[in-house]
């Protein structure tokens, strides 16, 4: 089992995996990020993850400093020096070195940063038994600028969130903004059922455009499950009979009680493990080999 890095280009060991002091990444939280998984070896939703990359560095202002099909070949030789059986995967893009000074266009040559790691496997009993989401208010960095819904290394609020969250009891917290509307959890997109209906916010609010939440979209519309984007509020997930998370590297969480209340029974809900079954089928499918 092995962690190593690519740092612009070059492979390095986790003991020689290091960055300058004076890059803009670290000392702003200048910079934009990643994270995925693979499924038999393989990155899943490579392709996707990459141009979400190039939309968040966009919206931040940072210059790819080469295109996605040489950045896929970065990542696959990584994980092909690693030979994890399956592997973490970050790709961080900063803006680069520069003077200390908050001006961005101060700073030269973006880096990038490839760390891949084994994957930890996550307890059966998440899926079996669910999870509890606690409301936290918050704001995000990015809120109100050009780099809103971009996915910022800037994380010190979704950080606290969670710490909060965790000394609350909950697993995950879920974000409400100022004027009372939730936003998404701290790492994760978040969903609620309602007669039936699969409710989740909508992407105008800022929120991060996950892939699994995409994915999920795509795959409740193949099962003829009704889905849309809709404005909720914590009596919403108060209210629903179901909810549940998405993200890239935890599939579809089943959340079953809120703020230390019962979502519906207080059981993983029908249609989230369908959802969690088709996507299952999802990734057998596409990383299987003939």
């Amino acid at each position: 089992m092995t962690t190593l890095a690519v740092i612009d280009g070059s492979l390095r060991t986790e003991e020689r995996a290091h960055i300058s002091v004076f890059d803009r990444g670290f000392l702003f939280g200048d910079s934009v990020f990643e994270v995925l998984r693979t499924y038999g070896g393989r990155p899943y939703e490579l392709g996707a993850h990459l141009d979400r990359l190039g939309r968040s560095a966009r919206g931040m202002g940072i210059e790819m400093p080469i295109d996605a099909r040489r950045m896929a070949r970065e990542v696959e030789r990584g994980l092909g020096k690693a030979a994890n059986p399956e592997s973490y995967l970050r790709i961080v893009l900063t803006r680069g070195r520069g003077p200390l000074h908050i001006d961005p266009r101060t700073a030269k040559s973006p880096s990038r940063v490839i760390i891949v790691s084994p994957l930890l496997s996550l307890p059966d009993d998440l899926y079996a038994n669910g999870v509890e989401l606690t409301s936290v208010r918050f704001g995000r960095a990015t809120d109100g600028t050009r780099a809103a819904g971009a996915k910022v290394s800037a994380y010190v609020s979704n950080m606290l969130a969670f710490w909060h969250a965790r000394e609350q009891g909950g697993y995950e917290a879920l974000m409400v903004a100022d004027d009372g509307h939730v936003s998404e959890g701290n790492s994760s997109n978040v969903f609620v059922v309602q007669a039936g209906e699969v409710l989740t916010p909508p992407l105008t609010l800022g929120i991060l455009p996950g892939i699994t939440r995409a994915l999920v979209q795509r795959l409740a519309g193949a099962l003829e499950i009704p889905f849309r984007e809709a404005m909720l509020f914590p009596r919403d997930v108060e209210r629903a009979s179901e909810a549940f998370l998405t993200s890239s590297l935890r599939e579809v969480v089943p959340v079953v009680r809120f703020d230390g209340q019962k979502i519906g029974d207080g059981l993983p809900g029908p249609i989230t493990l369908r959802l969690l079954e088709a996507y299952r089928r999802r990734t057998q499918e596409l990383t299987s080999f003939p």
